[in-house]
């Protein structure tokens, strides 16, 4: 019978793969290593291939909400790569609705949501995209007559767990920056009797929020969670800790200016901006697009701008240096090139000793002066 089942599950695990576009192996690699990252084991990474490639299983029912926001999140979700997302997605969980990608439109597609939530009532997941407006009641963000607020309190009810897929559903983000003259908010900030599960970033990186639905069709559990309702496995570390420019930043190498040498040269980034060493995220580690390469914004040549961490992105100014909370400040960090020491200071240096020697040469004349007078006053005291 063991022998049988596991043929069965080979089996499955080959037509998934097939589905996919890729080989049985790469699935496998593909599932251990989102178990990696999720901090378990390798029999877990087998765990997962076997749920998602479970067709008897029913998959939960996701219902996703779009608020104030870009709709940047579903658009690097359906770019991703290796495999594509979206069919992994659509084949591990029931996307029962979702305003960018369903099929029906106006009434049709709010009576497949409505008839989503009470068939799957305390069992679906609810996906928020977007801040949500509170001020005057909701009104500065409306879908299909109601607010955001009501469509948010509504879905909330009868949810599971929620993820807050993004900045701006997360605690805000670019809708809350400055005046925030729509009262815009965090999902946790509304709403809290329900477990939440932020994943910020603008956008946030799709493989994090996929290892959190893999985690939990496969074990029916959530990832531990820091202060800030964020998973551990993605945002337990700053940037600045994992940043192939670190070294840079080690031996007191900046860009000073965008084109500059420094910044040709793959210099640290800090003097233009940098947030890296006050934000926290896995952004330098699994980078974006999956195609290698350094593909993310301190990678390319663009400071990090902390869009993963409230009140820093959005908050700081572009080219306001961030705190180095861990580490030596470069503002004490001694000169390490020789070129220009020998050379733009060999004036001033020349000007110093100067300076130091006429120093010297008065206080000797000084103490001289004052052995004479003392001899004068003893020669005149006698």
């Amino acid at each position: 019978m063991h022998e049988i089942e596991k043929a069965l599950d080979d089996r499955q695990l080959a037509v998934t793969a097939e589905n996919l576009g890729i080989s049985r192996r790469g699935f496998l690699q593909f599932c251990t290593g989102v178990a990696a990252t999720l901090g378990l084991s390798n029999t877990a990474g087998i765990q997962i291939a076997q749920a998602v490639s479970n067709s008897g299983m029913r998959r939960p029912s996701v219902i996703w909400l779009s608020g104030s926001e870009c709709t940047g999140c579903t658009e690097s979700l359906l770019r991703s790569t290796h495999p594509t997302l979206e069919t992994l997605i659509l084949d591990m969980v029931s996307l029962d609705y979702s305003e960018a990608l369903s099929v029906a439109a106006g009434y049709q597609v709010e009576e497949a949501k409505s008839a989503a939530m009470k068939e799957n009532w305390g069992k679906y997941i609810l996906v928020v995209e977007g801040a949500i407006p509170t001020k005057d009641g909701g009104i500065y963000c409306k879908i299909a007559g109601k607010t955001m607020l009501e469509h948010l309190h509504e879905g909330a009810e009868g949810a599971a767990a929620i993820v807050a897929m993004g900045s701006c559903s997360s605690w805000g983000g670019i809708p809350s920056a400055g005046m925030n003259p729509t009262g815009a908010k965090g999902v946790s900030d509304i709403i809290y009797d329900k477990p939440i599960i932020n994943i910020p970033g603008c956008p946030p990186n799709p493989y994090n929020f996929l290892s959190v639905v893999l985690q939990y069709v496969t074990f029916n559990t959530l990832p531990a969670l820091d202060d800030q309702l964020r998973p551990k496995f993605a945002y337990g570390r700053l940037i600045h800790e994992n940043c192939e420019r670190r070294p840079h930043f080690d031996a007191g190498r900046f860009a000073n200016e965008f084109g500059d040498e420094g910044h040709r040269l793959g210099y640290c980034l800090y003097k233009l901006g940098c947030k890296g060493p006050e934000t926290w995220a896995n952004c330098p580690v699994i980078e974006f697009g999956d195609i290698g390469g350094g593909i993310w914004p301190v990678g390319v040549g663009a400071p990090c701008f902390g869009c993963t961490e409230k009140g820093v992105g959005f908050t700081k100014a572009l080219h306001e240096a961030s705190e180095v909370s861990t580490h030596t400040s470069p503002e004490f960090f001694p000169n390490i090139n020789p070129e220009k020491g020998s050379t733009a200071t060999a004036g001033s240096a020349g000007l110093l000793g100067a300076a130091l020697g006429a120093a010297v040469g008065a206080s000797a004349m000084a103490i001289r002066n004052l052995g004479k007078s003392e001899q004068q006053n003893e020669s005149q005291g006698s």
